[in-house]
């Protein structure tokens, strides 16, 4: 089995696949700002507590496979790589304000999947389990 996370009273090991893109899907991500991306990205995820299982700097958009804490939320994970990379590299690159004169370095919005070790059908046979081991005075079936 995969390493999980343990924290106090939590056990955990939610995962999630990222992707973002360049505003107007712009090939800018080359060469020096690729590089600088991807330290910024990685330097972001030290901070946050987030493991990179995985990830990818194209030259239009980021694919990230990463962990993250319980107490965190996606959106506020997306928000903050996009914001802090975007302005660190606009604050270093100062040839992005040509392409980019509104300030917004990547398109709104970012796709996420979850990924995981287990299945809806791992569950399902878990729970059908517990279910048929207990009698009925000690669970409650919800359906």
């Amino acid at each position: 089995m995969s390493e999980q996370r343990v924290n106090g009273h939590t056990v955990s090991r939610l995962t999630v696949y990222i992707v973002w893109s360049t505003k107007y899907r712009y090939s800018v991500l080359g060469g020096d700002i690729q590089k600088k991306c991807r330290s910024i990205l990685i330097q972001i995820c030290d901070a946050e507590g987030i493991n990179i299982l995985k990830g990818v700097v194209s030259k239009d958009h980021v694919h990230m496979h990463i962990e993250y804490r319980p107490s965190q939320d996606i959106s506020s994970l997306a928000k903050k790589m996009k914001g802090r990379s975007s302005r660190r590299l606009q604050q270093e690159f100062p040839k992005l304000h040509k392409k980019y004169w509104g300030r917004h370095f990547w398109a709104i919005g970012f796709g996420c999947w979850s990924t995981g070790n287990i299945t809806d059908e791992m569950v399902n046979e878990y729970l059908e389990h517990h279910r048929k081991s207990n009698n009925d005075t000690d669970s409650f079936i919800l359906e």
